[in-house]
């Protein structure tokens, strides 16, 4: 059996492509033209590992979701696909491009699949794909998505990505979506989970206010290649092993960095102020910007997910955030002590 992965050296693609193989599947990976494999290294080596040990089993693509010849040579021989591959971008300035790679994109995935025999097909889409709206109760799989001022361009092109697979499996297609909360754990370098970690290393004064969910990037990974195996197929599952709000978060992660935590709340008129900054020393450094206006407002905000439906249909118990987060804080010590 040949398995298709997109994102393959992204942070969740690499711990998955990780799992498959220890497990001895083939894999053909795409990845992009000029993308580094430093990631995918270090998510290796967090498991004592090298691509190197597995170089039989990964047949590695260099190529683009939107180049559609190159694309379909891709899907040859292929059983099983792992839409992995998306944009991630709270900058308004990204719309146009989270359009083209998450929207796009999935519909160039889903019309090869479709095209080729392939037997089942594993969409990672997000809980920003399920909307922002005013929801009071907690959010499972049967919430409608509703246009709001809250949700996010990244949160609209995930759910374009996720019409796009539903679609699919309208016209025959044999798949599932998964939908992640905040996905935490080692591999990136002052981005994802682990920017938040130096954060609070660097000596973080203020929390916000916000809940949301989160899981460890490992759950994330073992659900797909569980669902993938399994018959179940046309549906959707919030993966969140835990709901928490960032006050509790940075505490925790102070903790185990034995660091002091943030102790001041952060009211909307300093986020309105922060985002401000980052924007303009963004525009003299081209440096990222750790606060955008989308995420200084979308921290604000409470969401509670529901994982019910996971538990029960797959009997699974989740990775503790608190366990996740004292392994998460250790890799990072042990990365500023080698660097």
């Amino acid at each position: 059996m040949m398995h298709l992965v997109t994102g393959a050296t992204g942070f969740l693609g690499s711990h998955l492509l990780y799992h498959l193989l220890q497990k001895g599947e083939h894999i053909r990976a795409i990845h992009r033209a000029g993308s580094s494999f430093k990631l995918l290294d270090r998510v290796f080596g967090f498991y004592n590992s090298s691509k190197e040990s597995f170089a039989g089993q990964v047949e590695w693509v260099e190529t683009d979701l939107n180049d559609i010849y190159a694309l379909q040579k891709c899907f040859e021989g292929i059983e099983t696909v792992y839409h992995v591959a998306g944009k991630v971008s709270f900058l308004p300035a990204d719309g146009a491009a989270l359009q083209d790679v998450n929207v796009k994109g999935t519909a160039n995935m889903v019309n090869m699949a479709l095209l080729f025999p392939i037997t089942k097909f594993c969409y990672v889409s997000s809980i920003a794909a399920l909307g922002r709206a005013d929801y009071s109760n907690v959010i499972d799989e049967n919430v409608v998505w509703k246009s709001s001022k809250r949700n996010s361009n990244y949160a609209v092109s995930k759910y374009g990505g996720e019409r796009e697979v539903w679609r699919g499996i309208e016209e025959g297609l044999n798949a599932i979506i998964v939908n992640p909360g905040i996905i935490l754990g080692p591999g990136e370098i002052s981005s994802g989970s682990t920017r938040l970690v130096q954060t609070v290393d660097n000596g973080l004064k203020f929390y916000t206010s916000g809940t949301n969910g989160f899981i460890d990037v490992r759950d994330v990974a073992e659900i797909m290649m569980r669902l993938m195996e399994s018959n179940i197929s046309g549906e959707r599952f919030i993966l969140v092993a835990e709901n928490m709000d960032y006050k509790t978060l940075f505490e925790i992660i102070a903790k185990n960095l034995n660091k002091p935590a943030p102790p001041y709340k952060a009211v909307p008129w300093m986020g309105n102020l922060a985002w401000r900054w980052y924007a303009l020393r963004s525009f003299f450094t081209g440096i990222k910007p750790l606060v955008t206006r989308e995420t200084a407002t979308t921290a604000t905000y409470n969401y509670e997910y529901s994982a019910d439906k996971i538990r029960q249909i797959l009997n699974y118990n989740f990775i503790p955030v608190n366990q996740t987060i004292a392994e998460l804080c250790s890799y990072h010590l042990k990365q500023i002590k080698e660097s």
